[in-house]
């Protein structure tokens, strides 16, 4: 009986199979090549931050000047510094608290402009306005802001870690009009979240004080 021996086509470099489009020595370049490709593209990215003029580096230190509790201070920082970290790590106002650190609780609600925003999600050097924290609130006698007393006066905290998130809010929220009824009080301090459960009190501590706010 006659054997024929046939030769594997993967085994042939050049030949090219019926079935295959490519060859082994095309197939094993090309495979080779773009395992190397994104070494070759880190390669050029960090020569181009190196380059004067194509990029700043993130990590870099810069300047510039804040309006905090109507005062101006400067600051030198990495200008991916978050407003939060800005005022509790580089100024000592540690007021404002960090809770989630994903701007889903509230804790670190400030005042830029007269508008509430969550210091946490915000860039230092994004900030235009004043920005006013719970140390800015009271007088500089001592007197306490209509929030305050209010929360003071309807026991509207328990351990209290939220209460500096939730007093700017509310100041925040009737600023913006929307404290006109205990229901548009719920639906608009929804964002700042007490593990207390101390929200009847807080609701009833904005309805004292809005009208003070107002007059």
């Amino acid at each position: 009986m006659k054997v024929e021996v046939t030769t594997n086509p993967l085994d042939a470099d050049d030949r090219v199979p019926e079935w295959s489009p490519i060859s082994r020595r095309t197939l094993l370049t090309s495979t080779v090549s773009a395992a190397f490709a994104p070494v070759a593209v880190a390669g050029e990215f960090h020569k181009a931050k190196e380059m004067p003029g194509k990029a700043i580096d993130p990590q870099t230190a810069i300047s510039f000047d804040l309006m905090i509790n109507g005062c101006v201070r400067h600051l030198m920082i990495d200008p991916r510094t978050t407003l939060l970290d800005a005022l509790r790590e580089h100024l000592g106002l540690t007021g404002a608290k960090k809770g989630c650190d994903h701007g889903q609780c509230g804790a670190c609600t400030l005042l830029v402009d007269g508008a509430r925003v969550l210091g946490c999600l915000t860039l230092a050097v994004a900030v235009r306005g004043p920005v006013t924290t719970i140390e800015g609130l009271s007088e500089p006698g001592g007197a306490l802001h209509p929030m305050q007393q209010a929360f003071i006066d309807q026991d509207a905290f328990q351990c209290g870690y939220c209460t500096p998130g939730q007093i700017i809010s509310a100041i925040g929220c009737i600023n913006e009009g929307h404290a006109r009824n205990d229901a548009e009080i719920r639906e608009h301090m929804s964002g700042n979240l007490c593990r207390c459960a101390a929200y009847p009190h807080i609701v009833k501590a904005i309805n004292q004080a809005k009208g003070e706010m107002r007059s």
